[in-house]
């Protein structure tokens, strides 16, 4: 069974940093753009940052400068550094992955079970 375990969430002062990190387990044959999206309360889902298995970023407007998404696929994981954290970037935060696991057919999508980042004084 094929799980995105998320880890690193918590409470920030603003400006401060966090770094999120998310594993892929389970039988994957192969793994291409993996990246974060958050849900703050009363708002829709959003991409916050996602990568290519050829270490392509792209970043939502609201986090570039601040956030940097990295991977190491060797170890099926994610990271998302986050710096000068605004209370605006509270939210859960989602893992999302396109992988193909040995029981499936093809690719499909993944969600991880979200981690809390609360910014606030």
């Amino acid at each position: 069974q094929v799980q995105l375990v998320e880890s690193g969430g918590g409470l920030v002062q603003p400006g401060g940093s966090l770094r999120l990190s998310c594993a892929a387990s389970g039988s994957i044959l192969s793994i291409t753009t993996m990246g974060w999206y958050r849900q703050a309360p009363g708002k829709q889902r959003e991409l916050v940052a996602s990568i290519t298995n050829r270490g392509n970023p792209n970043y939502a407007d609201s986090v570039k400068g601040r956030f940097t998404v990295s991977r190491d696929n060797a170890k099926m994981t994610v990271y998302l550094q986050m710096n000068s954290l605004k209370s605006e970037d509270t939210a859960v935060y989602y893992c999302n992955a396109d992988l193909w696991a040995s029981a499936a057919g093809g690719y499909r999508n993944y969600w991880g079970q979200g981690t809390q980042v609360t910014v606030s004084s």
